[in-house]
């Protein structure tokens, strides 16, 4: 069976979001994207603690197209140190799983 992956990353701007899911998706490197929030982020930068409200950017890929995904974040992602978080998914529908193989089919 093909390792399903979710991938989280955010964003200070929705439009950035929308931007990256268009681009991810485009590039058959995700099936889903979805694009929520805004939520408050509290974290350590620079040693400073700092609060900022941030869009979360959901997707849904296969673990294989992790390393390509990562790269293009990196290159497209308006932070200098982005979040991007990669959990297997346990389980999916049968017909859920047969559309990720589809959309998925040609990625990377």
């Amino acid at each position: 069976m093909t390792e399903f992956i979710q991938v989280v990353t955010t964003v200070e701007h929705k439009e950035d979001g929308v931007r990256l899911g268009r681009l991810l998706v485009a590039e058959r490197l995700a099936a889903c994207v979805q694009i929520s929030g805004p939520v408050e982020s509290i974290y350590r930068w620079q040693g400073q603690i700092e609060e900022a409200s941030e869009y979360r950017v959901t997707l849904k890929s296969r673990g294989s197209l992790f390393a390509r995904l990562e790269e293009i974040l990196q290159a497209h992602h308006p932070y200098d140190v982005p979040e991007i978080i990669a959990t297997p998914l346990a389980r999916c529908s049968a017909l859920y799983q047969q559309w990720l193989e589809e959309e998925l089919s040609h990625g990377g």
